[in-house]
C-alpha cells in the first residue's frame, strides 16, 4: 500500500506563508490573510462551536484538489448500495437526479489544516438514500468506496445528519473531476478525508471497518473540533 505522508498543521502553516499554497498532499489553495482569519476567529456555528476549528486556517478558494480516477457521468456509471439494507440496489446517475435535490452551503475542514468557509454543494441527503434502501436496525456504520478499493467510514448516526450529502455539484456547477465527479459523499462535520471522491459503492455494516487513511494512522473519528487528526 502507498506510504502516505502525514502533513501536520505546522507543515501547512509553514506552507501558508504566501497567498497561494501548494502542499505535499494534492491541492493548490488561495488562503485568507492572517487579519481575515483573526476576524473570523470569533464566529460561531448555530451549535455554538467555532466556525474555524482549532488549528485550522481559512482558505479563500481551492484552485485544484488534484486527482483523476477516470470516472465520468456516462451511461455506464453506477452506484451500488449494499450490506445491512432491506432493498440493496444499483443506481444510475439519472436515478440519483430523480431523488429530491438539495443545495447546501457549509464549511469543510481538511486534516492538513485548511478550512473552506461557505462552500456550496448540490446533491442528495444521505437520509434520502437510507430511506430508499431501508437500512436495517443491525446497521451501525457506513462504508464509502471509490475505485481501487479506497474506502472511508462513518457511524450511521453521522450519516443521518441533514448536512451529509451525496454531492454531484460544487459552486453552482457540475462537480469537477478533481473534486470527485460524478459523485462524492460530503461529511462536513468530519475532516475531509471522510468525504470520499469518485464514489461507486456504499455499504452499510454492523461492525466498523476503518478505511484507507484510517488504517494508516489517521483518526477514525476525525472530529475537527477535538483536533482528532491522527491516532496516538
Amino acid at each position: 500500500m502507498t506510504n502516505i505522508k502525514k502533513l501536520s498543521r505546522r507543515d501547512f502553516m509553514a506552507a501558508a506563508g504566501g497567498r497561494i499554497i501548494s502542499i505535499g498532499l494534492p491541492g493548490v489553495f488561495i488562503k485568507l490573510m492572517d487579519a481575515d482569519n483573526q476576524a473570523l476567529a470569533g464566529d460561531l456555528r448555530p451549535d455554538g462551536r467555532p466556525r474555524i476549528p482549532p488549528g485550522q486556517h481559512a482558505v479563500e478558494s481551492i484552485r485544484n484538489m488534484g486527482g483523476d480516477a477516470g470516472v465520468g457521468r456516462g451511461p455506464e456509471w453506477r452506484l451500488e448500495i449494499q450490506g445491512e439494507v432491506q432493498k440493496p440496489m444499483t443506481l444510475t446517475f439519472p436515478d440519483l437526479m430523480a431523488i429530491d435535490q438539495v443545495v447546501q452551503t457549509c464549511d469543510v475542514h481538511c486534516v492538513t489544516g485548511w478550512t473552506l468557509l461557505d462552500s456550496r454543494w448540490q446533491g442528495i441527503r444521505m437520509q434520502a438514500i437510507m430511506d430508499l434502501v431501508k437500512v436495517k436496525e443491525t446497521a451501525g456504520f457506513v462504508i464509502f468506496e471509490a475505485p481501487s478499493g479506497y474506502t472511508s467510514n462513518i457511524p450511521l448516526s453521522e450519516a443521518k445528519k441533514d448536512n451529509v450529502l451525496l454531492a454531484h455539484g460544487f459552486a453552482g456547477q457540475d462537480l469537477p473531476q478533481e473534486h470527485g465527479a460524478p459523485l462524492r459523499d460530503l461529511v462536513p462535520d468530519r475532516y475531509f478525508y471522510k468525504s470520499v471522491k469518485w464514489l461507486q459503492r456504499i455499504t452499510f455494516t454492523a461492525v466498523d471497518e476503518p478505511g484507507f487513511y484510517e488504517s494508516m494512522g489517521y483518526s477514525n473519528s476525525a472530529d475537527p473540533w477535538k483536533e482528532e487528526r491522527y491516532d496516538e
